[in-house]
């Protein structure tokens, strides 16, 4: 008689890959019986809030739109950005480098002028408007209204 040409090894990975179709047959049944098809499981509906939902919505709520009335471009007036003008004070301002920083009670943060940004050379002390961006480092400051002393107060009336 002779040896088999099947070594331990080879039948113990046979064995293993046989086990593993037998369950997966065993899977695939199991799904077929319980009747849901698993495209049904994955659907999901949006609400008119974003909220994602598993059911779908309630048809007596829903309104007709019709397509000419949905905007698919820029608005004709453009988009309308409101600007809010924040006031502080000079903290320090080097007029060598052209360059400075604005303490302000709205920020925690000091924000960072630069010389180009103002309509006059500003000294540290005076009194500054501004509007603010995003910079590389943080908050920057555009379009500063400088006032210097006495300029653009008026006197107080007793």
């Amino acid at each position: 008689m002779g040896r088999s040409k099947e070594t331990f090894g080879k039948k113990e990975v046979r064995n293993k890959q046989l086990k593993k179709r037998k369950e997966k047959e065993k899977r695939k049944l199991e799904r077929k019986e319980q009747g849901k098809d698993s495209f049904d499981d994955m659907i999901a509906w949006v609400d008119e809030n974003g909220q994602i939902l598993d059911a779908p919505p309630d048809e007596t709520q829903k309104t007709e739109v019709k397509a000419e009335d949905i905007p698919v471009s820029v608005p004709k007036g453009g988009f309308v950005r409101e600007v809010q003008m924040n006031t502080g004070k000079i903290k320090n301002f080097d007029s060598a480098k052209g360059y400075g920083f604005i303490s302000c009670n709205q920020f925690q943060d000091p924000v960072f002028v630069h010389i180009k940004d103002c309509d006059n050379e500003p000294e540290p002390g005076d009194k500054v408007e501004f509007e603010t961006e995003s910079g590389p480092k943080g908050l920057k400051a555009v379009n500063v209204l400088v006032k210097k002393e006495g300029q653009g107060e008026k006197p107080e009336e007793s």
